[in-house]
C-alpha cells in the first residue's frame, strides 16, 4: 500500500531493476548477515541517498510476509500516519515504512510511541541524517539503528550493468566511467542518468550524452546535517595534523558543496590558537586577516585566500598549551567558585573598603626593578599552574620568558 497511492504508467529503470531478494542485493557486505537474520523488528536505516536502504526495507517485508505501508515524511503528514496506525486491527502488528523519518518534528516523532510500545506497529524508518541527533531518544531506544555505507565505484559499476541489461542499449566505457564519477555513490541516480542518456543518444551512449544527461555534478551535503559536521571536523583535524592538502582538499569540498564561509573561517581561526597557539603568532593574523579579505573580496578570489591561511596554519608548529590552560582553568574556577578575592587584589574604592583590609598588601610591579613581583594572585589554597607552553616554535621564546618570571618570582620571595 502507497500512503500517498500508487503511481500507474511509467515506472522508472531504478524500479524496474530494484533485487527482489538478498542475493541480488547490491553492497553494505557488513550488514547483510544481520539484515537476512532479523525476524520482524522495528529499525532505523541510516546512510546517503541511493545506498539500498528503501530496497532493503522492501526485501525485509517480502522475508517477513507483511504487507507494508509506505509513507515519505516530506509528502505525508502524521496525521496520514496516524489513521493508519488506528484503522482496523489486522492479524498481528502492521508495517510503516517511512522515508526521510527525520523530516518529522520531535513531537510527531512521538506519535510512534504508543503504538510501538504496544506492538500494534513494526516501523522502518529511513534517515540521511545522524539519528542520535535527528531522532527523539524516546523513539530511538525502541528501534534498533543500522547503519549503510556509501556504494563503492565496483558496486555502481554492477547497478549500472543491471541498468544496461534491463534498457538493451550500448554504451561506451567512457560513459560508464562517467556515470559513476557523476553519480556522488547515488545507486539511483546511476540508474536515472543511465535513462536519460540512453533517451538522448542515436546510437552507443557516449561521454558527450552522459554529460548531458546528468548537467552538473550534484554533491550530497546538508549544511546543517552530517556532511557539514563531518567535513569541517576533517577540515579541521587535518590542519591540527600538518597536511595541507587534506586541508585545502577539504576546503574544496565544502565550497563546492555551496558551505557557507563562516563555519570554515570560524575554524581556521580557532585552529589558529587552539593548535598553534604561541609556536607561531603569525598563523592567528593570517587566519583573521583572511577573515577580514574574504570580506571584501567575496568568492570566488577570496577563496584562494582561504587557501593560502589554510596552507599556513596547517604548516604551523603545532601546539595546545593555550587550549589546555584554558580548559584546566575553567575546571578549576567551577570546582572553586566559592572562593573570594584575596583582600590585596581588591580596589579599596571607598574608607570603609580601606579599613577592612582592602588593596593591603598589593605590590605594584612598576615599582619594581624586575618589572614583577612575588605577590599570589591566585585564591588561597589554589596553587597550581594551567599554562606549560612547550619547546617548539616561537613558543620557545615563551617557555622562556616564563621560566624567567616564576625563577624571579621565587628569588623576591626570598629578598627581606
Amino acid at each position: 500500500m502507497e500512503g500517498g497511492g500508487k503511481e500507474i504508467g511509467y515506472i522508472p529503470l531504478a524500479e524496474r531493476v530494484r533485487p527482489e531478494d538478498w542475493e541480488d542485493f547490491v553492497g553494505q557486505a557488513h550488514i547483510l548477515p544481520v539484515l537476512k537474520e532479523l525476524p520482524p523488528t522495528s529499525l532505523i536505516f541510516w546512510g546517503p541517498p541511493g545506498c539500498g536502504k528503501t530496497t532493503a526495507a522492501r526485501i525485509l517485508a517480502k522475508k517477513w510476509g507483511m504487507e507494508p505501508y509506505y509513507f515519505s515524511a516530506v509528502v505525508n503528514s502524521i496525521k496520514e500516519v496516524k489513521r493508519v496506525m488506528e484503522g482496523d486491527e489486522l492479524l498481528g502488528a502492521k508495517l510503516l515504512f517511512v522515508d526521510e523519518i527525520h523530516r518529522y518534528n520531535k513531537a510527531q516523532q512521538a506519535a510512534f510511541l504508543p503504538y510501538l510500545e504496544d506492538g500494534k506497529v513494526i516501523l522502518v524508518g529511513t534517515t540521511t541524517e545522524n539519528p542520535s541527533f535527528e531522532v527523539i531518544p524516546p523513539l530511538l531506544s525502541r528501534l534498533k539503528v543500522i547503519k549503510f555505507d556509501q556504494l563503492s565505484p565496483a558496486e555502481l559499476r554492477k547497478i549500472l550493468k543491471r541498468g544496461i541489461r534491463e534498457l538493451k542499449v550500448d554504451i561506451r566505457e567512457k560513459a560508464v566511467e562517467k556515470i559513476i564519477e557523476l553519480s556522488g555513490g547515488d545507486g539511483r541516480r546511476v540508474l536515472n542518468t543511465l535513462e536519460i542518456a540512453a533517451k538522448i543518444a542515436t546510437g552507443k551512449i557516449t561521454k558527450v550524452n552522459v554529460t548531458q544527461a546528468a548537467g552538473e555534478k550534484t554533491f550530497f551535503y546538508d549544511k546543517a546535517g552530517d556532511y557539514h559536521y563531518d567535513m569541517i571536523s576533517a577540515y579541521h583535524k587535518s590542519l591540527r595534523n600538518s597536511d595541507p592538502d587534506a586541508a585545502i582538499y577539504w576546503l574544496a569540498r565544502m565550497i563546492n558543496a555551496g558551505e557557507d564561509m563562516g563555519p570554515i573561517l570560524r575554524r581556521l581561526i580557532m585552529a589558529s590558537v587552539e593548535d598553534v597557539s604561541f609556536t607561531d603568532p603569525r598563523a592567528f593574523e593570517i587566519a583573521v586577516n583572511a577573515f577580514r579579505a574574504y570580506e571584501f573580496l567575496g568568492p570566488p578570489e577570496g577563496e584562494l585566500i582561504i587557501a593560502y591561511a589554510t596552507i599556513y596554519v596547517a604548516l604551523s608548529p603545532k601546539s595546545n598549551s593555550t587550549y589546555k590552560a584554558w580548559s584546566e582553568a575553567k575546571k578549576e574556577a567551577k570546582e572553586t567558585s566559592n572562593k573570594s578575592v584575596p583582600l590585596h587584589l581588591r580596589n579599596p574604592v571607598t574608607k570603609l573598603m580601606k579599613e577592612e583590609g582592602y588593596g593591603e598588601g598589593y605590590m605594584y610591579a612598576h615599582d619594581f626593578e624586575e618589572g614583577t613581583t612575588p605577590m599570589e594572585c591566585l585564591p588561597e589554597d589554589v596553587k597550581k599552574r594551567f599554562f606549560f607552553p612547550i619547546e617548539r616554535g616561537e613558543e620557545r621564546e615563551i617557555s622562556r620568558r616564563l621560566r624567567w618570571f616564576l625563577k624571579i618570582k621565587e628569588k623576591m620571595k626570598g629578598k627581606p
